[in-house]
């Protein structure tokens, strides 16, 4: 890793309230969007959406985060990390409330647009700001930053369906979590870490010129489009119980609304014993085969499901596709936000905004499938991701080669 550690990490207080804030970031990140999930039911009936419909509705927030995610490196570079994650974490918050007021498909589909845009800038600034915290620590806590993020998307999968359940209006409901959404995120900026974003990098001296940032950008494209392919893969495969679990449940097996929402909270459950668990695996076994070993338990598992349909094989089944991709996102962006001579903000921007490509893919095509087929025969799209991504592995090891 190439960091300035310092030896007293754990005991430096500005390091150990960063660590916090940033943590709590990521947990008002993974909040945000997730409370929608158990919802779109809901919003398929009463917008009268086909199923093509509702993946092209769900497509708009990662074509929000590819048209306009490139513009994250540069705002971090102007106004740094800090700032840019609690800015853009407010304005998701105040957006959420829209979902419930759309009126029909475009309203819809512009709420989630905005709301896609907001997740990147976030992700790219509370990613590259997390890694400023690390490079303090002198260790990795990345995986563990991603696990907070989980648990918040296990609570907003958990509210929502509760929510839904108790028959709580979808208005009041998002209203409630953009209050609380708001007061995470502005208490959190006072503890986040001062100073230029290349602070911690040894090997920046300096800001490097606009001319300078395209020459370094380009030394390092092939790895960044390497690293960017598995992250599609990933989102595909951890987008899937958030897209389409809740209405497969729905449809196919005509569950309850207490049921509708489980696909997703177990996705996310065990995605975060994964994250929680992921540093540790990664260190002994090395990146490249940890993530092997998930893609097979990723596709082994969702594919026996639909092999085998039922509602509880179907829980399983995203539940272990959850815990197989639990690390592959963290440690893609970390290693492109390491990547020498390129800034963290750009290398994390510019692999995330890649990677959306799979949020924005796979949504409307397993909806396409469904609706020639069926929604079941639509979801053997995330297996073929996961082995995609397990033959793509390979890049994991070269990027840990080139930072170390």
């Amino acid at each position: 890793m190439s960091a300035n550690p310092q030896t007293a990490a754990t005991t430096d207080p500005v390091a150990r309230r960063a660590r916090a804030a940033v943590a709590a970031l990521f947990l008002a990140n993974g909040f945000t969007v997730t409370n929608i999930v158990p919802w779109w039911p809901v919003l398929k009936d009463t917008l009268h959406l086909s199923n093509t419909a509702v993946g092209t509705a769900i497509a708009a927030m990662p074509f929000g985060a590819l048209a306009l995610g490139m513009l994250a490196g540069p705002l971090i570079a102007r106004f740094g990390s800090a700032r840019v994650s609690v800015v853009t974490g407010l304005l998701a918050a105040l957006t959420l409330p829209l979902v419930s007021l759309a009126p029909g498909w475009w309203a819809l589909a512009m709420a989630m647009f905005v709301l896609g845009t907001m997740d990147t800038w976030m992700d790219s600034a509370m990613n590259a700001h997390g890694l400023r915290v690390q490079r303090r620590y002198g260790r990795t806590i990345i995986n563990t930053f991603h696990a907070v993020w989980s648990i918040g998307a296990v609570a907003g999968g958990l509210t929502g369906t509760a929510m839904s359940a108790l028959g709580v209006p979808m208005a009041a409901h998002l209203a409630g979590v953009t209050v609380l959404l708001i007061a995470v995120t502005l208490g959190s900026y006072r503890f986040l870490l001062t100073g230029p974003e290349h602070a911690e990098r040894s090997e920046e001296s300096h800001t490097p010129t606009a001319r300078e940032v395209r020459r370094l950008i380009g030394k390092a494209a092939g790895t960044l489009v390497a690293l960017s392919a598995l992250l599609m893969m990933a989102g595909a495969i951890e987008d899937s119980a958030a897209a389409w679990g809740a209405v497969y449940m729905r449809d196919q097996f005509a569950a309850p609304a207490v049921l509708v929402g489980l696909p997703f909270v177990v996705c996310q459950a065990m995605m975060t014993i994964g994250r929680l668990f992921g540093d540790r695996l990664t260190d002994r076994f090395g990146a490249v085969t940890v993530t092997r070993a998930g893609m097979v338990i990723a596709a082994v598992g969702l594919g026996f499901a639909l092999l085998v349909p039922h509602p509880l094989t179907t829980i399983a089944g995203f539940g272990l596709s959850g815990l197989g991709v639990a690390v592959l996102f963290p440690l893609a962006l970390a290693a492109a936000g390491e990547i020498p001579g390129v800034r963290s903000g750009d290398g994390v921007a510019i692999t995330a905004w890649l990677g959306r490509v799979g949020f924005l893919a796979f949504p409307p095509l397993i909806g396409l499938i469904a609706d020639a087929s069926s929604l079941r025969m639509g979801l053997w799209a995330i297996p073929v991701a996961a082995v995609l991504a397990f033959v793509l592995a390979r890049p994991l090891r070269r990027a840990a080669r080139e930072h170390a």
